[in-house]
């Protein structure tokens, strides 16, 4: 028991040092948001999310790694490799309460931090300026997207691999080769001739 507690504790500590880089909260509203936060264990295979569900929750990930993916007729492809210290959900589906379009599963043991649909949507009746801070994490949810996008467009295939190889390093060493790949827009064949020519 605790044991328990001391790790939600920490998690807590956690979860509102990432808050406080991204809003500014006074201490009693961090205090407050983080509250509604409860831990969660996923195992390595277990789905956070299946495609066609509805995402009911926001998770903030303590330690681990997630991969969001959806399943085409001829391939998987990997939208992204969730990773320590960052949030978790199907946004769409969160806001819009629509099906969401992703599967969502943990490559390795996974502990998160996850508020549920309905204490996220009272957040507001508890702390009165947090419709602007919920549209600042939003914009900043659109940003980073933005951000793939433009380096889709405009970087090429070596130069997106180097730009997640310094960002993410450590999923290179965790995650399956192929996942990368497609997460890059790219072949495990392409990066293994990426690799060999910086090695070279």
């Amino acid at each position: 028991m605790f044991t328990n507690f001391k790790a939600i504790l920490i998690c807590m500590t956690d979860l509102e040092n990432y808050l406080q880089t991204y809003f500014e909260f006074d201490q009693s509203d961090l205090a407050k948001v983080a509250s509604f936060f409860k831990p969660e264990m996923l195992r390595k295979g277990d789905y956070y999310l299946k495609t066609g569900k509805p995402c009911n929750k926001l998770s903030f990930i303590k330690s681990g790694l997630l991969r969001i993916y959806v399943d085409l007729e001829d391939r998987e492809v990997t939208q992204w490799i969730c990773t320590q210290g960052y949030f978790v959900t199907d946004l769409s589906s969160l806001v819009f309460a629509k099906p969401a379009r992703w599967n969502i599963q943990a490559l390795t043991d996974t502990f998160l931090y996850t508020i549920d649909k309905e204490d996220y949507d009272r957040i507001g009746d508890y702390i009165p300026k947090w419709p602007v801070t919920e549209k600042l994490f939003i914009a900043h949810c659109f940003t980073t997207l933005e951000d793939r996008v433009f380096s889709f467009l405009s970087m090429t295939a070596e130069q997106r691999y180097n730009l997640l190889f310094e960002s993410h390093r450590d999923i290179f060493t965790q995650v399956p080769l192929q996942y990368i790949a497609s997460m890059l827009g790219m072949t495990p064949e392409t990066i293994s001739r990426i690799r060999r020519k910086q090695l070279s």
